[in-house]
């Protein structure tokens, strides 16, 4: 089997010449990173079938709870493959635009300078930008928000442009949807949560966008898929607001893993090289509460997640000193639920396991570098 430390046996087009900016892209990979077998069997995968054209693997689904290591794994592959990475955060209300982006009027100083300051900001940002970012990442970066608030930002502004733009004649320019760039680029793009997606329309543009040979038509010209390109896409499990993910874009895929909580040896192993902390005793014990709530909420309907996030806060804030039982509360199961009666049920697991006194009676170590 391959070393996935040794990154050249993945490159996927050893002879590309990334520039310095797609360079800075390429995911590196720190030293408490952790090859999980989902990794591994992956990247084995697409690299073996890159070159058989149909079978050529190149969109991947990961779907599994918040926290078991979707978007870190799709980092993973970017540094694996040396692949620049970007992604899009898919939202209810995502339009066409979202998917392939927009043509914006190029108004002039005059009319600019009637405008809101921060109007003129996010204009003056989109004029002046070289065409690496895409508009959303452009708005984001000038004026510090949300990629949905930029997506509706970007959309105020096509009209506010249109508006000043009449009784003159005017350049238009088209910016490119982050998704466009990915796939025009030869990127590794991922796509997260679109199942929340409402607009049928909009998954039909991004079901476009995951042709092994398609291509997309924009305002300006068609434009064909890198052959580098790869669409990693990323999506929780029975999170509010999300539905069945659409059976079109399923059956692009051409690679799935049911990503879930990982086995308790990989979840201490991963523990030890994140935060530093060595005493196996406490991590085993914090970890089998862990994995006990999470089977509570799944048996009884609880929509949160007792996940690795929540382990590795819960982990370090006892190698820091807080009490166990204490931070449990804070670090795990509000972050679950607040509901009285849920708590409840979750209390009661792990009492009638005895964790708690199992918990109580591991010595607290603290991490050497912290006394």
């Amino acid at each position: 089997m391959k070393d996935l430390n040794d990154h050249e046996q993945y490159v996927l087009s050893p002879a590309r010449k990334l520039t310095d900016d797609e360079r800075d892209l390429v995911w590196k990979k720190p030293l408490t990173h952790k090859v999980s077998e989902e990794e591994r069997r992956i990247c084995n995968e697409i690299k073996r079938n890159w070159e058989r054209g149909e079978l050529k693997i190149a969109n991947i689904l990961l779907e599994g709870d918040a926290g078991s290591g979707k978007t870190q794994l799709a980092k993973a592959m970017s540094a694996n493959f040396r692949l620049p990475y970007t992604k899009v955060t898919c939202f209810a209300d995502m339009d066409k635009s979202d998917i392939i982006g927009a043509i914006l009027p190029v108004i002039s100083p005059d009319r600019m300078k009637n405008m809101e300051s921060a109007d003129q900001a996010a204009l003056k940002a989109l004029y002046e930008s070289d065409g690496f970012q895409s508009s959303t990442a452009i708005l984001m970066e000038a004026l510090g928000i949300t990629q949905e608030m930029a997506s509706a930002k970007m959309k105020q502004l096509l009209k506010l442009a249109a508006d000043n733009a009449q009784d003159e004649a005017v350049e238009y320019r088209f910016y490119a949807s982050e998704i466009v760039r990915a796939f025009q680029k030869g990127y590794l793009l991922e796509i997260q949560e679109p199942n929340v997606i409402r607009d049928a329309a909009v998954l039909m543009a991004l079901n476009s966008a995951l042709e092994l040979d398609g291509s997309l038509n924009l305002p300006t010209e068609i434009v064909h898929r890198h052959p580098d390109f790869i669409a990693v896409i990323t999506a929780n499990r029975n999170y509010a607001g999300s539905r069945p993910l659409n059976e079109a874009l399923r059956d692009r895929v051409q690679h799935t893993e049911k990503m879930d909580l990982p086995t308790k040896e990989i979840m201490i192993e991963r523990a030890m090289a994140k935060i530093g902390y060595g005493n196996d005793e406490m991590l085993d014990v914090l970890a089998n509460i862990i994995i006990l709530l999470d089977q509570t909420a799944r048996a009884n309907a609880i929509k949160g997640v007792a996940g690795m996030r929540s382990y590795f806060y819960w982990a370090d804030a006892v190698a820091q000193g807080a009490s166990a039982r204490e931070s449990l509360y804070h670090k795990v199961i509000y972050k679950i639920t607040t509901d009285s009666e849920e708590i409840k049920l979750l209390e009661d697991a792990f009492k009638d396991q005895g964790l708690l006194e199992i918990l109580d009676e591991v010595p607290v170590e603290l991490k050497k570098n912290e006394i």
